[in-house]
């Protein structure tokens, strides 16, 4: 490998490896609040694609019942990306209605949980497919517009191509992940965050309303997934209603590999997987999908709690 291939090879890690990072944050915060993986986040992921896709006023193909259908304005693509992520943000409220809250109430065994998000997820990549097909969609050829489709860090004569949406893409997770940093770390709202997964009934009798900071959970953990489906798509396309199922697994692989409930271990997760995927040497890129799994084995073999993640102590 030459240094050329090294730093590029870096660079788009570097890239992958933050939309990986603020895809498992929206697992993970809900993993600190309610100790439960919420397998509909994928599908939400795909549906924030599909409507920042809708919003740049972009028609739906020829299947499906919304077959042709396109909305009567354009957002820019920037807006666009917000407001599509706010809904995917919505729709992640309304799975915590519909598969978390109604056992929750009941006091029902977190594992029935798991599943029921698991159905919800299986109804709504059912309920994409219906409405606009299983085809692949495109965004436009340069949705940031940018103006050039690569940027050169090296010299004319060893140039370092790469190409520029892999620099936005990685920019505005950066800008994403540091918001979050702060509103976590320094807010009040954090604070109370924070002090529900610590421990939510000791939260409640301190007048701390956690249903409504479940809700909010859900609502950021949605909008991340959406804006995580977005930023893949501008860089890969949509492949379609299962878009979101493989990054849905690589995600939970980011969390473990990073420690079960660690916000900073997502991030380190994200950065670790994404830049030992830009590794594999192209002849064997069909094996790409397989790194992040390895990688996690191998890790958890050596420290079974994950990179930044503590070893539970069990009360007895």
């Amino acid at each position: 490998m030459t240094l050329t291939q090294f730093f590029q090879n870096v660079l788009n890690g570097l890239s992958i490896g933050s939309v990986y990072a603020i895809f498992a944050l929206g697992y993970t915060l809900v993993f600190s609040i309610l100790g439960i993986i919420n397998f509909a986040h994928g599908s939400v992921f795909t549906l924030g694609a599909y409507f920042t896709y809708m919003l740049t006023g972009l028609a739906v193909g020829f299947n499906g019942v919304l077959a042709t259908t396109k909305l009567p304005f354009a957002l820019p693509f920037i807006l666009a990306l917000l407001v599509g992520s706010a809904l995917a943000g919505l729709m992640g409220v309304l799975v915590e209605r519909l598969a978390f809250r109604p056992l929750r109430d009941r006091g029902s065994d977190r594992l029935l949980s798991l599943v029921s998000s698991l159905g919800v997820a299986v109804i709504i990549v059912n309920v994409i497919q219906y409405l606009v097909g299983a085809e692949a969609y495109s965004y436009r050829s340069d949705p940031f517009g940018l103006g050039q489709p690569t940027v050169n860090f090296g010299s004319a004569e060893r140039p370092i191509p790469v190409r520029s949406v892999q620099l936005v893409i990685f920019a505005v997770s950066m800008v994403v992940l540091i918001v979050l940093t702060l509103i976590i770390n320094r807010t009040k709202l954090g604070k109370a965050l924070q002090a529900v997964a610590e421990d939510t009934v000791t939260a409640r009798l301190l007048g701390i309303n956690t249903d409504r900071l479940i809700l909010f959970t859900f609502f950021v953990s949605g909008f991340l997934g959406g804006m995580a489906g977005t930023l893949v798509a501008t860089s890969q396309s949509i492949t379609g209603p299962y878009f979101g199922i493989a990054f849905g697994l690589k995600g939970l692989a980011v969390i473990v590999l990073g420690g079960l409930g660690n916000i900073p271990g997502a991030v380190v997760g994200g950065f670790v997987i994404g830049l030992a995927e830009a590794f594999v040497p192209s002849q064997y890129v069909a094996y790409k999908e397989a790194v992040a799994f390895a990688l996690l084995f191998l890790i958890l073999l050596i420290r079974p709690q994950g990179l930044l993640g503590r070893v539970q102590v069990q009360k007895v």
